[in-house]
């Protein structure tokens, strides 16, 4: 029995929806980190002591920092989804980009942009 080398439209379509709606998610995701990134939270401690302002404003460094790479995470998970899509699109979407076996449905439900199965990301290691 040969293996099937790609999904079908059916299981393409499916797959499809699930990248739209995680696309949609993150999209908001990172506009809320955007907006925390933008915001100034200043709490008026303008006229409190030094020593406290100086706390405040190194946590407020390192929390831009966090958003900073949340931020940057966030784009290259979208990044990802959509380049999923474009498999869709080409009809490669599932296939192993080292083994060239299709991957299990139960691994891109999960991880919707994978592109290496599990058996080549243990060959990895």
């Amino acid at each position: 029995m040969e293996e099937r080398v790609r999904y079908n439209e059916a299981d393409l379509q499916v797959f499809k929806k699930l990248i739209q709606e995680k696309i949609e998610k993150a999209e908001k995701d990172l506009a809320m980190i955007n907006e925390n990134f933008i915001n100034d939270q200043n709490n008026g401690t303008d006229d409190t002591s030094p020593t406290f302002k100086a706390f405040e404003e190194g946590a407020e460094t390192l929390s831009k920092e966090q958003n900073a790479i949340l931020a940057g995470r966030q784009e290259k998970f979208i990044r990802d989804l959509k380049h999923a899509l474009i498999r869709i699109e080409n009809k490669t979407y599932g296939i192993c980009r080292v083994t060239g076996k299709l991957i299990p449905k139960e691994r891109l439900m999960a991880v919707p942009h994978a592109t290496l199965s599990i058996e080549a990301k243990n060959m990895q290691r």
